[in-house]
């Protein structure tokens, strides 16, 4: 089985106006840059996002806001998009914020097939509005739905022709979650090997979940922000 597409162009093809979409990454770690790249290409609008973060401007998920292509999001932080908090408070998008722990649960949820889940997270605040909230040895739970998606667009470091994938250090983040949880879901890796040549043992993906899978093509590897600490003399 080969599932290697010959270009991200060619594997977000089909992505339909008002598909949801799960994007990996944390911040601008791990992040399937190619693929964004594709799919604002692709030019499809009214999109629903679920992505720890939405990018940086003009970086990632940030090229899909200045596209005009996301209706909604759900994410736990947006701190580093002027252009998302123009939109946000303008009333051009959605925005669902979810505590981080709490929206990892709800995409390993989706993927394992459960509907919902208690978790002690948010309860007492704004999180818990409108939503069921029961006791358990004496401290309140919120219940919150798993989240499943049309596509998931992931990254991952090795992967081979049938979709077995592997990822490196901090990368790994929300990838492995999203690539279970989506009806399609598309890799992005950054060398492809044969299958054998993964060492079973760190294959964290299986290839039943994967679809797609692209070859990167060297773009940047961004830094969110850049910290530099003056030396002493």
């Amino acid at each position: 089985m080969n599932k290697i597409f010959p270009s991200a162009e060619a594997a977000v093809a089909d992505i339909p106006d008002g598909a949801t979409l799960m994007i990996g990454g944390f911040g601008l770690c791990g992040i399937p840059e190619d693929l964004i790249a594709a799919t604002v290409a692709l030019g499809v609008r009214n999109l629903h996002t679920i992505s720890n973060n939405m990018g940086i401007d003009h970086v990632g998920m940030g090229l899909m806001l200045e596209a005009g292509m996301v209706a909604s999001h759900i994410g736990s932080y947006v701190g580093e998009n002027k252009l998302l908090e123009e939109m946000v408070l303008g009333g051009r998008l959605d925005l669902t914020l979810v505590p981080q722990g709490t929206l990892a649960e709800q995409i390993r949820a989706g993927g394992a097939g459960i509907p919902a889940f208690f978790t002690p997270a948010g309860a007492g605040t704004i999180v818990a509005e409108g939503k069921e909230v029961r006791e358990f040895r004496g401290r309140p739970y919120v219940l919150e739905e798993g989240l499943t998606a049309d596509f998931a667009l992931v990254k991952a470091w090795r992967g081979d022709r049938m979709g077995n994938l592997v990822y490196r250090k901090t990368a790994r983040n929300f990838n492995p979650v999203m690539a279970t949880a989506a009806r399609c879901t598309i890799a992005e890796v950054e060398e492809i090997v044969e299958p054998g040549m993964l060492d079973p043992d760190a294959i964290i993906t299986p290839g039943i979940y994967v679809h797609r899978v692209v070859q990167w093509t060297g773009y940047e590897k961004h830094i969110e922000r850049r910290t530099l600490r003056g030396g002493t003399k």
